[in-house]
């Protein structure tokens, strides 16, 4: 018992570092958060101005049904993207800390690490993305009155799982490589928005890739967050978005823990938990 409370102390210790990083940094939570929002508006006017651009008349395109399909894909990019980035940069952070020593070699295990950063990543992503789909709803008029948002939010919190155990491999980058591991990172992220039908629907895609789409739990969470916005499902109805990324969550978070603990041990063998890169 004591034990365990020791854990769970520990992992609330790096929520609330993470806390303290975004009080020292608020300026940059703000600059950041200005970003994409200004970011999520542009793709917004860009459902706007389909008809303009397509050189058909306005009453022949529904650009409130664009608009509202373009920010449900940002979005949700934007809430499974900022976990991604939370989880890889549980390395970075350290380094810039300068406690990277410190914390890989405590005396807590490294799922105790792990959960920590994983309730604040997703509990930081679910408010971040919140107040993006507050000012776009505000700016575009959107009627989401139809809209399941409670089956939304939930299909949402089960992608989180996926990304995270894809997040804790990534993670494994900046640690093998300090100089440019957190650069690397980017090519998990980008080769997921090309396959996962973000700002279009998969089946535009080539068929090699569309193969590719079947494994990416983003393309389920995207077409089940539609499902649920655009069409209205009841929440039963999108469980055939919700059992695959809870599986893919169930799969990789544990793979991903294995590799950080491969690469964990390497990496102290050699020496790669100096500060800076």
């Amino acid at each position: 018992m004591t034990s365990a409370i020791y854990q769970i102390r520990a992992s609330y210790a790096f929520v609330e570092r993470n806390l303290n990083l975004i009080k020292r940094y608020w300026s940059w939570e703000i600059v950041w958060l200005v970003y994409s929002i200004a970011d999520s508006l542009a793709v917004g006017f860009i459902g706007v101005g389909m008809g303009v651009i397509s050189g058909q008349p306005t009453t022949a395109v529904d650009t409130r049904y664009l608009v509202l399909y373009l920010l449900i894909g940002t979005l949700v990019w934007r809430f499974l993207s900022s976990i991604f980035y939370w989880m890889t940069n549980l390395i970075n952070i350290e380094r810039w800390e300068g406690t990277i020593e410190y914390t890989l070699m405590a005396p807590i295990r490294r799922l105790t690490h792990m959960s920590g950063q994983t309730i604040f990543a997703v509990t930081y992503s679910l408010l971040f993305t919140g107040v993006i789909l507050i000012v776009t709803t505000l700016m575009f008029n959107l009627n989401l009155s139809h809209a399941n948002l409670a089956g939304g939010t939930l299909i949402l919190m089960a992608g989180s799982f996926s990304f995270v155990g894809i997040g804790i491999m990534a993670s494994v980058l900046p640690l093998l490589f300090p100089e440019r591991g957190e650069q690397m990172t980017h090519v998990f992220i980008a080769l997921l928005l090309l396959v996962s039908g973000v700002y279009y629907p998969v089946n535009v895609l080539p068929e090699a890739l569309q193969k590719i789409a079947v494994v990416s739990p983003a393309t389920y969470v995207l077409t089940g967050a539609r499902h649920a916005l655009l069409d209205g499902y009841p929440t039963g109805k999108l469980w055939p978005y919700i059992w695959p990324v809870l599986l893919m969550g169930i799969v990789l978070i544990p793979a991903g823990l294995w590799i950080f603990k491969r690469a964990e041990i390497y990496a102290k063998r050699a020496g790669k938990l100096h500060r800076n890169g």
